[in-house]
């Protein structure tokens, strides 16, 4: 059967906690799990992980410029006073830098550690790590709550450092996945990542869309399949017309 997992990134840990209560009262008793992403390596991350605001102090005048230039050429209107544009920081207030104090980074420990904490405070079954391998406290707390932890790899050795960590699933994503991989092929990686990491179960994830090649995944030794970029064009999503319509 299916399995739908959330991603939590983008979500401040209010947003989080509202949607997760809306998702439990829709399913019931059926299970559910969230995917976070927390890099291993990251600039900044001795520091605990580096804020939006440093971030884009960093970033060259020439490139706000490129940017500026082309919200300006498909006539992008801008947000409303107050509005975040930031979809990985962890408070969703002052886009324009206004608000006071520095908003820390989703994509930090620092930064999920919040979204974290409230995912596992709620009945999920599962906990993916979508970059990287999962923090160690993460897998411990989610194991005294019975719940199984998934990491995303894009080549063998990081399936094997998952495995190493205590890793409950590893999700083999093949370079032609949406985001956020590696460039070896789906066919070449399952069957590599599952001769790697055997017994632990192997998920086959990248250009995944059909039957045919859901078959084609457990032929090649997953026990299953991890679907993102295909739900984008479902009626439900709320995808851009003009990007479901190139999807």
């Amino acid at each position: 059967g299916g399995f739908g997992v959330l991603g939590a990134t983008a979500f401040t840990p209010d947003q989080l906690e509202i949607e997760l209560k809306w998702i439990e009262n829709e399913l019931g008793d059926k299970p559910y799990g969230v995917d976070v992403l927390i890099p291993a390596k990251y600039v900044g991350s001795d520091e605990g992980g580096m804020s939006v605001d440093k971030m884009m102090d960093m970033l060259p005048e020439e490139h706000r410029t490129f940017v500026d230039s082309l919200m300006t050429k498909y006539d992008v209107p801008e947000l409303p006073e107050g509005e975040s544009w930031n979809p990985f920081a962890s408070d969703s207030g002052g886009g324009s830098g206004k608000k006071k104090g520095e908003r820390q980074m989703g994509l930090t420990h620092a930064g999920a550690a919040p979204l974290v904490d409230i995912a596992l405070a709620h009945r999920i079954r599962l906990i993916a790590s979508a970059l990287g391998p999962p923090p160690d406290d993460m897998i411990e707390r989610a194991h005294d709550q019975g719940i199984l932890v998934a990491a995303l790899a894009g080549t063998k050795q990081h399936a094997m450092r998952h495995q190493a960590k205590g890793t409950d699933i590893i999700v083999a994503q093949g370079s032609e996945a949406g985001g956020h991989t590696g460039e070896i092929g789906t066919m070449v990686l399952v069957p590599e990542v599952v001769d790697a990491v055997a017994p632990t179960p192997v998920l086959a994830a990248g250009g995944i869309a059909s039957g045919r090649q859901m078959a084609a995944a457990m032929a090649l030794g997953a026990q299953g399949v991890w679907c993102g970029s295909v739900w984008l064009t479902t009626q439900e999503a709320e995808t851009n017309p003009v990007v479901k319509e190139k999807f």
